[in-house]
């Protein structure tokens, strides 16, 4: 029984795309070329916030487009009503029975480091179908690899041991912005995110605690309606707002605090959120004054959770300075930790918040912070220091004929053909360079020597001896359907950090990457040279 794979959001369909797309797959029909056979490529050409690798993401939703692609009744119904009245009835029958099944797709698995120019995507079939589906394979692969890529950074300047929770889901562009960034920055690397559809959908880890409304909401001990909770093994119970009560005598008769300034609107809040999640109790604790009321507060109903056998989780920081209160409350648990023989009290999270980007991760850990878990979101997921990647589809061959675009820009000229794309690997395991080559070329072999060179620069050449070869790219649809298991999103993550792991970290670090290097084959380099003199028109001085 065949696999299927259904959309996650049904908004990506056929008529997700720019009317231009449909105007030219007219103009094709018209002039009998829509059964040519052609090859595009799917690449970016430079890497994003300004470093030298990037994540490839989005596949798998492509391949669920390419699967399920189809004019329904109302869109052939609205395509009549929006194109010129000239065009023959002829072409809607013709897209009411159009499909995907003669189209190829070869890809780099999602989830891999990639470079400029190099093909992430490779679609082959026939010329006006594969045309169709240029925008909405941009559109799910541009943001799902720019967030991915970010998540990824981030990942990297925090570290392997820190927890980082993505937030963004009320700062992002809109709900299909939000979903896609808790998916994609999952894959790159962050740990749970706060979005609860994203979660059932995804199936990710959820995370958050309470809000600041929260705390204000209570003013006064007498709010607490129930005070009373069993015991974690459920033989005995015990009075929380009591106990709390002191706790907050001894711990600041401990840390030298006066409990009279401890807010009791806090307290208050602090207990009935322990009371309804006892097995979960983490505090947002910067509400009024973190070291005077927030603290204290925490302390005294953690320390009565822990009373009646529970573990509390710890705190989360939303303002002020975060290295520094983070130390504060380090000291505080390491001290009531002693006090109280309770060795795991020191280990409580603490988590910060409040507008958090690369800078400040980098900025936290020179001033040698306490926080155990970051959370991120308004920078993660709008990508706030680059907001677009920028991919192209571009046609690299028509009726089996090489082409090439030109440009007086360098950088957009294409690299023409179907190609074949390896990864070699040098002496100390990491990955050396990305190779393209014509597809008639037999791949690099392991040992021997492969002459590389730039795409564009002559003097730019060099041998390389591998020690591994990979080739990137699998046929994933064929004959109308996905035809290679697809992973899981566990798996595509995992996929990530293995990938990552290949890159020598000075092409990963934040400021001034070394440039991981893309080149061609010799035999590719003349013929992408001698196709550009043959399309190029010859000057003229007067």
């Amino acid at each position: 029984m065949e696999k299927s794979y259904p959309m996650m959001n049904g908004v990506v369909q056929p008529l997700l795309t720019d009317l231009y797309q449909i105007s030219m797959a007219y103009a094709y029909w018209k002039n009998n070329k829509c059964s040519d056979h052609a090859v595009f490529d799917l690449f970016f050409r430079k890497n994003p916030f300004h470093g030298e690798f990037t994540v490839f993401a989005g596949l798998e939703e492509c391949l669920k487009f390419l699967e399920n692609f189809r004019y329904s009744e109302s869109d052939i119904k609205y395509l009549k009503k929006i194109l010129p009245s000239n065009v023959e009835p002829a072409f809607f029958e013709f897209l009411e029975n159009l499909t995907a099944r003669e189209v190829k797709l070869y890809a780099i698995p999602e989830g891999t480091v990639v470079f400029p120019r190099v093909p992430l995507i490779r679609v082959e079939g026939p010329l006006l179908v594969v045309q169709l589906l240029e925008t909405s394979f941009l559109t799910l692969v541009n943001y799902a690899s720019l967030v991915a890529t970010n998540a990824a950074r981030y990942r990297i300047v925090a570290g392997s041991d820190l927890q980082l929770l993505e937030y963004g889901l009320r700062r992002a562009q809109g709900p299909d912005g939000g979903l896609s960034a808790s998916k994609y920055v999952y894959i790159g690397g962050f740990d749970g995110t706060s979005n609860v559809l994203a979660g059932k959908l995804y199936n990710i880890p959820v995370k958050g605690t309470h809000a600041h409304a929260f705390v204000m909401s209570y003013s006064s001990l007498e709010e607490i309606s129930e005070t009373v909770i069993k015991s974690k093994n459920q033989e005995t119970e015990g009075n929380l707002l009591k106990l709390s009560l002191q706790y907050r005598s001894e711990v600041s008769t401990l840390l030298h605090l006066l409990k009279e300034e401890a807010n009791e609107g806090e307290l208050a809040a602090f207990i009935a959120y322990a009371i309804a999640f006892p097995n979960s109790f983490l505090a947002l604790i910067d509400t009024y004054d973190v070291k005077k009321s927030g603290l204290l507060n925490f302390c005294a109903v953690a320390l009565s959770l822990c009373h009646l056998g529970y573990k509390p989780l710890g705190i989360r920081i939303d303002s002020g300075d975060l290295a520094y209160l983070s130390n504060v409350a380090f000291q505080i648990f390491c001290r009531i930790s002693d006090h109280f023989n309770m060795p795991w009290f020191k280990d409580l999270s603490i988590v910060a918040s409040n507008d958090i980007n690369e800078e400040t991760i980098i900025s936290l850990n020179e001033q040698g912070h306490k926080i155990n878990c970051f959370g991120i979101g308004t920078h993660l997921v709008t990508c706030q220091k680059q907001p677009a990647l920028g991919c192209v589809f571009k046609l690299v061959e028509v009726k089996s004929k090489p082409c090439i675009k030109l440009s007086l820009d360098v950088e957009k000229v294409t690299i023409p053909g179907g190609k074949a794309v390896y990864r070699l690997f040098g002496k100390d395991g990491h990955a050396l360079i990305d190779l393209l080559q014509t597809k008639e070329e037999p791949p690099p072999e392991v040992g021997k020597k492969v002459l590389v060179r730039h795409p564009f620069q002559e003097s730019k050449r060099a041998y390389v001896q591998p020690v591994q070869v990979q080739d990137l790219q699998t046929l994933y649809f064929s004959d109308g359907k996905i035809c290679t298991t697809l992973p899981t999103l566990s798996e595509i993550r995992q996929h990530v950090k293995r990938s990552l792991a290949t890159l020598r970290s000075d092409i990963k670090r934040n400021l001034n990457p070394t440039p991981y290097k893309v080149s061609v084959s010799d035999q590719l380099y003349q013929f992408m040279h001698n196709l550009w003199l043959e399309n190029a028109p010859i000057g003229e001085l007067f």
